[in-house]
């Protein structure tokens, strides 16, 4: 079993940064698939960014490729994402997912999802 709590959400200029935090329970952290969700009102939920276990390998939407940035610290049972230059279209709710253990289904969630935090980008 995997708790996850998000933070760090918050309302921003277009341009501007945040970073997420998605804190974890159980000492099985290091040994899931971590990745970030969004959804925007009237759409589906879509992938964001995930990072594996040991944070070896992550993997990106080519929507967020090249401005967030996914990492962790296993030690602190925390996953992050970076996000700069926020566009108005990155307007949602941020969900953070755990998948595993040591499974890597790039784009597809686990069963353990956050309570999610909102993320809202002015124009």
């Amino acid at each position: 079993q995997v708790q996850l709590v998000e933070s760090g959400g918050g309302l921003v200029q277009a341009g501007g940064s945040l970073r997420l935090s998605c804190a974890a329970s159980g000492r099985t952290f290091s040994s899931y698939t971590m990745g970030w969700f969004r959804q925007a009102p009237g759409k589906e939920r879509e992938f964001v960014a995930a990072i594996t276990w040991s944070g070896g390998s992550t993997y990106y939407a080519d929507s967020v490729k090249g401005r967030f940035t996914i990492s962790r610290d296993n030690a602190k049972n925390t996953v992050y994402l970076q996000m700069n230059s926020l566009k108005p279209e990155d307007t949602a709710v941020y969900y953070c997912n755990a998948d595993g253990p040591f499974r890597l289904r790039v784009g597809v969630s686990g069963d353990y999802w956050g309570q999610g935090t909102q993320v809202t980008v002015s124009s």
